[in-house]
């Protein structure tokens, strides 16, 4: 008896002492304090990491979806640009604003002087 007395109180347990649940004493738990403390930060810093995770992948995907509507409306910008600065477009605008321009019939030349 006093076998079994020494033996819990060394800190040995048997099989019988962890079904009837005497391995989660309030001793287990002043002797592990630490450690039981480090488990619980651990746990919390892996929680924190995963939503810091999942915001900045949520962020990730939000500014991909507003590159690309962006670059959409580049190229539309773009398409508009190149097509009002046509020649035809620009005669057609030079006639709607009754601006008394014309544009050139003759390509344009380069002036040399003699050396």
């Amino acid at each position: 008896m006093k076998n079994k007395k020494n033996a819990a109180l060394n800190g040995k347990l048997n099989g019988k002492d962890f079904v009837q649940g005497r391995f989660f004493s309030l001793d287990f738990f002043k002797r592990n304090a630490v450690y039981i403390i480090a488990l619980v930060v651990m746990a919390l810093a892996y929680i924190a990491n995963k939503f810091v995770c999942q915001s900045s992948m949520q962020e990730v995907m939000t500014l991909k979806t507003e590159l690309a509507n962006a670059q959409t409306d580049l190229v539309n910008s773009s398409s508009r640009y190149n097509s009002m600065i046509l020649e035809s477009e620009m005669t057609k605008l030079m006639r709607e604003k009754h601006i008394d321009l014309a544009a050139p019939q003759e390509p344009p030349y380069v002036l040399r002087t003699k050396k």
